[in-house]
């Protein structure tokens, strides 16, 4: 009991500060209502002996009914000014449930926008993240209907048991005779599905996982591609067959509880009528307060049925909203390191002493005791095999990853002292797989700085022009406003390539001192590729580019080339140098040309018609 009782502390507290949060007035109509609808239902059951008294008491006649009329008058406006106040909480929890929703949905949101970038890749974290993004949300609004429900079965019962005293103080004790089996029939429900509870979620969302797979359009060209439509479709079945096991078992242990509630409460219902009948006997109640009783009883028993109903359902959802309020909490305590000082606006020397970075739960380090210095102006390219730490690198120099050991600072201010803000401001990154915006094209490159003023549209244009995304968007339906996401109607998708040259466009029109690029012409075709580098090499002259590609042949001209292995900076220097040197660099260097050159001497094949 007690441990049920916690775990619906825990659901009712975030959902109550939630609510008073996103809907003050109307939590404040909903509890107002629902106290004068309990004082309506005591006002009813007072009235209730008199009315039954003047229309059945004895010797009744029409003179004497015609008396009883205006104590029914007034019992109809009691029960029309419940009918009121139904309508009024009705209207009230119309705001609330939305209103819970977008708060909670929004708080979510920041929260998550909020936390340090390594969070994403702790499995713990983002578990976590996602179980109160799918769940959390939905079971907090739900929780608000629930809590309106409660309050207005428990206001019910006190007003039921208020009446009862007033008609009789031995009424109460008869109450409670006929609602403690009552009440101990769902509460045994309530501990059935919470020993299960886990178990439920565990599966159900094992399940959903395979539903998505079968149905998410992401995933539907490699399934069809692999042929494994049999294999999701199988652990689909497996996952569904567990769940519906466990609840079926649940379902027959919560119903053989139930029944004998249910049984107990027969007993008392009969015990409460016994009860009544002796009083009656011993002429300690009338006949129209025995009757007023049995109504106030029935009405009190209801409501006790839908207290614990609504309870049982808080206590489905404390699983679900403690994930959610236990997220917010992480989120706050991962918030994005850094201080108050500004960034350079123009950051004249980025050093990097001594750096080491792990990823959470690695065993290893990503960077190992890495040490370099970038200068204003430089085109900096990093370089090795995949799993060296390049984008890593990359990421720690933008401020995105904060260092386990050493420091990185630009110009000489270690990045621990800066506003992440202010940092973030002076960088654009673009990255081999960017994010597919599912918004108009225009909306695709402004997104680079959104807040940027350019009313005539010149820098938007003259992005989509270097990186030769014009011709991209001109042979769109609706070219510039054209909506690009297949999954909503009118809806338009680019190819991989096509994409890229819009993310490379939202680099350009970001305009920040320091330009990170991450294989950003990886799915590019040669033509498209050539294009993108004019733009890099037009953008050096202005801004510090950091380049991170395996096509060593496109840093030739590049000021400093780091070699990167296992997170450790292995080689460095000039092409020339690094060629001349024999290493690391030079073997991949002639591997990549004899690879081109073996590409550009082997014979196409003849096309047949």
């Amino acid at each position: 009991m007690a441990s049920f009782l916690r775990r619906l502390s825990g659901a009712i507290r975030p959902t109550v500060a939630l609510l008073r949060r996103a809907a003050p007035l109307a939590v404040w109509v909903v509890v107002l209502a629902q106290l004068l609808g309990g004082v309506a239902v005591t006002a009813a059951l007072m009235l209730t002996p008199t009315v039954l008294t003047q229309l059945f008491g004895a010797g009744a006649d029409v003179g004497r009914m015609s008396q009883a009329v205006p104590a029914i008058a007034l019992l109809a406006c009691v029960y029309l000014f419940r009918l009121a106040i139904d309508a009024a909480t009705a209207m009230a929890r119309a705001h609330m449930g939305p209103k819970v929703h977008r708060q909670a949905e929004e708080a979510l949101c920041r929260a998550a926008a909020g936390v340090d970038l390594a969070s994403f890749d702790d499995a713990g974290f983002y578990d976590q993240m996602h179980r109160a993004k799918m769940r959390g949300v939905m079971h907090l609004e739900g929780a608000t209907n629930s809590l309106v429900e409660a309050l207005g079965a428990g206001f019910a019962v006190v007003s039921a048991s208020v009446a009862l005293c007033w008609l009789h103080p031995l009424l109460l004790p008869i109450l409670l005779l006929a609602l403690l089996p009552e009440g101990w029939a769902a509460l045994s429900g309530a501990r059935t599905q919470y020993a299960g509870m886990e178990k439920t979620i565990a599966l159900s969302r094992q399940l959903e996982m395979m539903a998505e797979l079968a149905t998410e359009r992401d995933a539907a060209a490699e399934i069809r591609a692999n042929q494994a439509q049999p294999y999701v479709l199988a652990e689909h079945s497996r996952c569904a067959l567990a769940l519906q096991d466990h609840l079926i078992d649940l379902g027959i242990r919560e119903a053989r509880a139930m029944a004998l509630g249910r049984t107990l409460s027969a007993l008392g219902l009969a015990a409460t009528f016994a009860a009544l009948a002796a009083m009656l006997l011993g002429q300690w109640l009338d006949l129209a307060v025995a009757g007023t009783a049995v109504i106030a009883i029935r009405t009190a028993g209801a409501a006790l049925a839908r207290l614990m109903q609504v309870s049982h359902d808080l206590f489905e959802k404390t699983l679900y909203i403690s994930d959610y309020c236990d997220f917010i909490a992480l989120a706050a305590r991962r918030g994005q390191p850094g201080g108050k000082l500004p960034a350079p606006q123009d950051p004249q020397r980025i050093v990097l002493d001594r750096v080491t970075f792990r990823y959470p739960g690695s065993s290893g380090a990503a960077l190992r005791e890495l040490s370099l210095a970038i200068e204003a102006g430089q085109t900096i390219a990093l370089v090795g095999e995949n799993g060296s730490g390049k984008t890593t690198l990359a990421k720690v120099i933008a401020g995105l990853l904060q260092p386990d050991e050493g420091v990185v600072s630009w110009d000489g201010i270690d990045i621990r002292q800066i506003d992440p803000k202010s940092l973030a401001d002076r960088v654009a990154m673009v990255l081999q797989h960017p994010i597919r915006w599912p918004r108009s094209a225009k909306d695709n490159i402004r997104l680079g700085r959104y807040d940027r003023a350019d009313p005539a549209g010149v820098a938007l244009l003259a992005a989509a022009q270097q990186s030769r995304a014009t011709e991209v968007i001109n042979n769109l339906p609706k070219t510039w406003d054209t909506l690009l996401s297949r999954e909503f109607a009118g809806g338009h998708d680019l190819s991989g390539g096509q994409w890229q040259r819009l993310a490379v466009a939202r680099g350009l029109y970001r305009d920040a001192p320091l330009v990170i690029w991450d294989e950003p012409t990886a799915p590019l075709d040669a033509k498209a590729e050539h294009a993108v580098y004019e733009s890099l090499r037009q953008l050096a002259s202005r801004r510090t580019v950091i380049l991170i590609t395996h096509r060593l042949a496109s840093v030739r001209n590049a000021d400093r080339i780091y070699f990167l292995e296992r997170g450790a900076l292995v080689e460095s220097g000039r092409h020339e140098e690094l060629v001349a040197l024999g290493g690391r660099y030079a073997e991949l260097y002639e591997l990549q040309s004899r690879l081109n050159g073996l590409e550009q001497a082997s014979p196409q094949p003849a096309v047949q018609a």
